[in-house]
């Protein structure tokens, strides 16, 4: 779920997606309604799996996003949402009567990248999502490493230029703050004068051959290639993975950020750096794969 929209799916045991539905998220109506409004979408999915397969779905995961606690199933914070502490794990499992699995919307991405998608075939990745800010998720072996208390992967706010814009965390030049999709549109916005420029504009013109447009897609490359390099230097990934709305601007963004990653490499060992595969399925992927380690566990034990 996120703050526009949410999606749902029927997951088979698999990965297979055997069912997506998407609603827009209520978040004008307070975090009261939205959280209601989650537990009845859950629940129509539910009656979906029963009119389709003859049987309701034996367990279930959701992605939130904000601060969570995985072991407790509570989604602690929220700021886009507005909640805090809500127990979805007991609030879904007394509607569905089924065991839930909560985790965190981007290192559910990652962990359906890492089982189903770009990571498959790695045993350590990073994968990183070039959104409305920039966040990470760890992949070690077949899981997501969420940290001591639930926080890691905040590579968004590495700083990468100590003299940069301030950051709402409090810091200056955060690397979302520079190389985010929002952080983009909001320097091509300035560079070419039209305030309704986004960062796919951007990438347009760059492609076009725009010099001005390559100068702002450069200096945000850079930005970027300085925050993998932290990544690369304290994990030693395989692999990176880089998805959100950024990536999609294709080889406008690998080949000048392949090629500035490589040129800050002194020690460290190059990772490949690729596309995601999963696209906006790969929360909902993520989340089924929550819930059917969830089973998994429950059956081992």
């Amino acid at each position: 779920m996120g703050g526009t929209g949410m999606k749902a799916a029927l997951v088979g045991a698999d990965g297979a997606l055997l069912h997506e539905t998407r609603r827009p998220t209520p978040r004008e109506a307070g975090p009261e309604a939205v959280v209601a409004a989650v537990l009845d979408f859950a629940a129509e999915l539910r009656d979906i799996g029963v009119e389709k397969y003859g049987e309701p779905a034996v367990a279930a995961g959701v992605a939130v996003p904000g601060i969570v606690d995985d072991a407790e199933g509570v989604a602690v914070f929220s700021a886009n949402l507005g909640w805090r502490d809500v127990p979805f794990r007991r609030l879904l499992g007394e509607r569905l009567a089924c065991p839930v699995a909560v985790g965190h919307d981007l290192r559910t991405g990652g962990l359906a990248e890492g089982r189903l998608g770009a990571a498959r075939d790695v045993d350590r990745f990073l994968f990183i999502a070039l959104g409305t800010g920039i966040a990470a998720a760890i992949g070690i072996e077949g899981r997501i490493e969420p940290g001591a208390h639930g926080g890691s992967g905040e590579i968004g706010h590495v700083v990468v230029r100590p003299d940069g814009p301030p950051c709402g965390c409090g810091q200056r030049g955060c690397l979302e703050r520079l190389a985010s999709a929002s952080a983009v549109g909001e320097a091509w916005a300035t560079a070419c004068g039209d305030p309704g420029v986004t960062a796919a504009d951007c990438a347009e013109a760059v492609e076009a051959g725009d010099p001005l447009a390559e100068a702002v897609w450069q200096d945000a490359v850079d930005a970027l290639a300085g925050g993998l390099i932290t990544g690369i230097t304290l994990l030693d990934p395989r692999r990176i993975v880089v998805g959100g709305g950024l990536a999609e601007a294709g080889d406008t963004l690998f080949v000048p950020l392949t090629r500035a990653v490589r040129a800050r490499i002194t020690f460290q060992t190059f990772p490949q750096i690729v596309p995601a595969e999963l696209g906006d399925a790969a929360a909902c992927l993520g989340a089924g794969q929550l819930a059917w380690d969830l089973l998994a566990t429950e059956v081992t034990a």
